[in-house]
């Protein structure tokens, strides 16, 4: 039989017929077939030269410290079918610089991200870039690996296109924002600073000096902006509103008294400095409208009770001093709760902006980009060159056409699915045949068997046959004797 690997004939196996196995020595026979084909496969892997004459194995050894040969890993080519075509290592090696390098920049941009995430530089972010490098590394490996046949397949190479490009814009965003920090921080301080402003202009406008006890809060101004106060100078306004109006009314009364008495009193002093001599007595006395303007006086301060009512009217004055005086000191401790309230409202704002975090960053660098046509332009020359650099190594891998390792590896491919059909369908042919062999023994037991029982069937018929003459033999005899005597 021809051996499918190495073209040399090899005489019948014992226990064999023609080539095929029989009876009980098909299993063995098959057995020490494939162990056969592995030792001639592993024989000719071994001893596959390199191209000068060493073994594989021994070359193998000899440039396992190789870094060019460390960087060609980086590519996924085998190097004995590269040992085959020399003057492509160096484009291989230089791809796998490219490789390489890729990570190393996602590495950067990996620790770039984690110390704004951390808020500052860690031992910790060392885990996720070591992560995210060997994740860049083998995803680029797998992207630029030659694949047999890449030419027929437009759709894979498209695929590797777009998750390279998905990869280098990932990467390249913590980049641009690296290269941008120094406007981006002071974008982002300005504007927190703007914010500050404007929370204590809307602090201040949400929470007025209260006139009353029931004020509305101003337009605008949701729970968000207006503050708690134990106590305002607002409870304390009514009644000095109150207060206020009673003795304006108080006063306008008591002037008014105060008129019609000065002007009764005008009067009284007119009409007393007339003085009659009595016809009687001779002596100097009051008009008679002297007494009675004095009378009329003294009923007018009866009846309008001018003297409480200025008593009354100086106690509301001292009221509304007592109160203004109250409400001055209630309006103070009101103005300086409220700063205190706004202050602390205030650094409760700072505390959240201690930390510039990456999506604040990002939205700072497109405000800065918004209305600025040369930074716009500058930022996406910036960002599209590191997505370039990031999808190098798949540019350069397809950018080059396909070369002879290509088209080696191409026929290495092809050949061994061929070697594998033809394995498949040797093995298929040895199995159906060892199952016809196998049936056909069934078939013999069947038969043999079968035989074996119409046999012993005939057997048992003949004797039962000899039985039955036997006793009718004996029967005869035994009626001829009966018949005799």
């Amino acid at each position: 039989m021809t051996d499918f690997l190495t073209d040399r004939v090899t005489p019948p196996a014992p226990g064999t017929v023609n080539g095929r196995a029989t009876g009980h020595d098909t299993t063995a026979h098959t057995g020490r077939h494939r162990a056969a084909a592995r030792t001639v496969r592993d024989s000719s892997t071994t001893t596959r030269a390199t191209g000068d004459g060493a073994p594989a194995r021994t070359a193998r050894r000899s440039f396992d410290l190789d870094p060019a040969r460390r960087l060609r890993t980086l590519t996924g080519v085998d190097e004995e079918l590269l040992a085959r075509v020399r003057y492509e290592r160096s484009k291989y090696t230089a791809l796998g610089g490219v490789v390489l390098g890729t990570s190393v920049i996602a590495a950067f941009s990996m620790w770039n991200f984690a110390g704004e995430v951390l808020g500052r530089v860690s031992v910790v972010a060392l885990v996720p870039t070591v992560i995210w490098m060997l994740f860049v590394l083998n995803l680029d490996r797998w992207l630029v690996t030659p694949q047999p046949n890449a030419r027929r397949r437009v759709g894979p190479l498209l695929t590797r296109l777009l998750i390279a490009l998905m990869l280098g814009t990932v990467i390249a965003e913590p980049l641009v924002l690296r290269i941008f920090q120094t406007a981006i921080e002071e974008r982002v301080a300005g504007e927190r600073t703007d914010d500050i402003d404007q929370l204590r202009t809307d602090l201040v406008r949400c929470n007025p000096m209260p006139s009353t006890t029931r004020t509305a809060a101003p337009e605008g101004c949701g729970r968000t902006y207006v503050l708690s106060f134990g106590k305002s100078p607002g409870e304390q306004a009514e009644e000095l509103v109150a207060v206020r109006a009673d003795a304006t009314e108080l006063r306008k009364r008591v002037d008014r008294d105060t008129t019609r008495l000065e002007a009764l009193d005008s009067e009284v002093r007119d009409e007393c400095r007339r003085m009659i001599r009595m016809a009687a007595t001779g002596l100097l006395q009051r008009t008679s409208e002297c007494l009675r303007l004095r009378e009329k006086a003294q009923e007018y301060r009866a009846i309008h009770d001018t003297d409480e009512n200025e008593k009354r009217l100086a106690r509301m004055d001292s009221r509304i001093s007592k109160i203004e005086a109250e409400q001055t000191v209630s309006r103070g401790d009101f103005l300086r709760t409220r700063a205190d309230g706004i202050e602390q409202r205030l650094d409760e704002e700072r505390v959240k902006h201690q930390e510039i975090g990456v999506l604040e960053r990002m939205l700072a660098l497109d405000r800065l980009a918004t209305g600025n046509p040369v930074l716009f332009v500058g930022i996406w020359l910036v960002r599209l060159l590191f997505v370039l650099l990031d999808i190098l190594p798949v540019l350069v891998k397809y950018l080059s056409g396909e070369s002879a390792y290509d088209r080696m590896l191409t026929s290495a491919s092809n050949s061994a699915v061929k070697i594998h059909d033809e394995e498949i369908r040797i093995t298929e042919r040895r199995v159906l045949a060892e199952l016809e062999l196998a049936q056909d023994a069934v078939d013999q037991d069947v038969r043999r068997h079968r035989a074996e029982s119409e046999a012993e069937l005939r057997e048992h018929k003949a004797e039962m046959n000899i039985r039955v003459r036997q006793a009718v033999n004996a029967l005869e005899d035994e009626i001829r004797r009966t018949s005799t005597v």
